[in-house]
């Protein structure tokens, strides 16, 4: 049912966990199971330094969350804002159809996340 590569990221996932003093803070649910995924990112100069996240939910959407913050790690804004959730279930090695949902809460939780940044920014200026 599920790939190597989910399982691993779903057993080992890759930057669990909350991040003190975060720039960014993005929050996705998914409507059609429940769950929900928190997802903090550090970002200098418009650069992604480090993201973590939290995700309660099935193997699928932490394997999500795990993959997804691997890739943003040294990413743009711009950069990461055009990673999708099938740029996500293409490097797990695929999703059951019925678990593809659960990259796309991944996806809008980096969304959300960008738009905390920019609405932190705007209220420095």
């Amino acid at each position: 049912m599920y790939t190597e590569t989910v399982i691993q990221h779903f057993t080992n996932p890759h930057n669990s966990g909350v991040m003190e003093n975060p720039d960014a803070v993005g929050v996705a649910g998914s409507p059609e199971c429940g769950d929900t995924t928190t997802l903090y990112l550090k970002i200098k100069d418009g650069v992604i330094t480090d993201a973590k996240f939290q995700t309660f939910g099935c193997a699928a959407a932490i394997a999500s969350s795990s993959m997804f913050t691997d890739l943003l790690k040294g990413k743009t804004l711009a950069e990461a804002l055009k990673i999708t959730n099938m740029d996500v279930v293409k490097m797990l090695g695929g999703l059951p159809d019925a678990k593809i949902h659960c990259s796309v809460m991944a996806e809008e939780s980096v969304k959300a996340a960008v738009d905390d940044y920019m609405t932190r920014q705007a209220k420095n200026i």
